[in-house]
This record gives structure tokens, C-alpha cells and sequence, in this order.
């Protein structure tokens, strides 16, 4: 016991600033790395995601336990959330919300029964960047040219509490189209913004142009 208190005593401002900074990190704001490319071109391999996890619900630390609802997720947001099914923690951005009926066909999204709007960015001869207009939020998503068996999906309507997610690399993301529905309990929180990016390619060396990065 006299070790302990001895540690504590020469040590107390940094057993405290470590506890502070682990709750913090729990319940309040994360950043975690991006190991995929599912989401580009708005996220790319060596990303790392600051992640507010008060925006939805408050929780107790080091816990999913909520003791109350903030707000909810919308149409357009990109959340983190840990997938049962998918035995792994994703990111993907909302489609679909609780009373949505949504349908993908040819790689384009319909809504309640209406078309999303889409300009060509870029084209080249495997893939284009679009710009999706996503319930007024406009943001880049990459499509192959090449016809795969994801392009397209019946209509389906959104339960309660689950919500319809995908990446915006349209053709290389493991989302709803595969591991179904995201259920509201599986949310850790809304992605806000890139800290840093470390290029993988090129030694780890910073990305210098997608610092504090805004996501959209």
C-alpha cells in the first residue's frame, strides 16, 4: 500500500491527466485510422478521424450504455459504429433513415421515390467521380465502370433505430449492401473532420493538404 500512495503522490497530475484523456476518448470525442480506401475520395487509406461521440447520444464511459438521446442520425452523415455483423469497426456515410424507402439502381440512388441528382466530376476510362446531392449535402463518390453485382437493390424501407449505410467508393465497400441494416446501438459516433493523414505510399509521410480536413 505505502508503494502505491508513493506512486500516486509523485505521480498524481499524470494519473489524473491519463484518466481524464481515457474518459474523454470513451464518451466525449475519438480519432480513429483509416485502414480502407471504402470511402474515397472523402476518406482515404491513412486518415485519422476525429469522431464526436456526444453528437447522438450521451453515454456512460467506457461503455455503449446510453443515458440519453441527443440527436439523430441523418442522411448525409458519415458515422463510426462497431458491426456485429462485420466483426469490425466501420465507417460508412448514411443513406437511409427510419421510414426511408431507398433503391439503388445503376449506381444511383432513389429516395422516397426520387432521384438523387449527379454531375461527373471526373471520368477516365474504369471509373468517375460524381458529385451526389444527398438531402442538400454535396459530395464526391466514386463508381466503377465496370458492372458489378452492388450497382443496383430493390427498394427497401428503413425500420426503426436502423439506418442504411454505404461508402462512398461505391463498387469497394462492405456496407448495408452486404452486412445489412446499421442498427443505432452499434453508432460510437459522427465523423467530423481528418486530424492527419499519413501516406502509406510515400514513408508515412504527412498528406500537408488534408490537415483538419472538414468532411462533407
Amino acid at each position: 500500500m505505502k508503494s502505491l500512495y508513493k506512486i500516486w503522490r509523485n505521480n498524481r497530475s499524470l494519473i489524473v491527466f491519463i484518466s481524464l484523456m481515457c474518459v474523454f476518448r470513451s464518451a466525449v470525442a475519438d480519432w480513429y485510422e483509416v485502414p480502407t480506401g471504402s470511402m474515397k475520395p472523402t476518406i482515404v487509406e491513412g486518415d485519422r478521424i476525429l469522431t464526436d461521440k456526444m453528437v447522438y447520444d450521451l453515454r456512460v464511459p467506457f461503455t455503449k450504455i446510453s443515458l440519453a438521446r441527443i440527436s439523430e442520425p441523418s442522411a448525409g452523415d458519415i458515422i463510426v459504429f462497431d458491426s456485429v455483423a462485420a466483426d469490425n469497426r466501420l465507417i460508412k456515410r448514411v443513406i437511409g433513415v427510419p421510414g426511408d424507402t431507398v433503391a439503388l439502381v445503376n449506381n444511383e440512388l432513389i429516395i422516397n421515390g426520387k432521384k438523387l441528382s449527379y454531375d461527373t466530376s471526373t471520368d477516365n476510362t474504369t471509373n468517375q467521380i460524381r458529385i451526389e446531392n444527398l438531402n442538400g449535402i454535396k459530395h464526391l463518390v466514386k463508381v466503377d465502370k465496370q458492372r458489378s453485382t452492388i450497382q443496383s437493390f430493390a427498394p427497401i424501407t428503413i425500420a426503426e433505430d436502423m439506418y442504411l449505410a454505404m461508402g462512398d467508393n461505391r463498387d469497394n465497400s462492405a456496407d448495408s449492401r452486404m452486412i445489412g441494416l446499421v442498427p443505432r446501438k452499434e453508432l460510437l459516433g459522427k465523423a467530423q473532420r481528418v486530424i492527419v493523414s499519413l501516406n502509406y505510399d510515400n514513408y508515412y509521410i504527412p498528406r500537408k493538404e488534408r490537415i483538419l480536413k472538414v468532411l462533407e
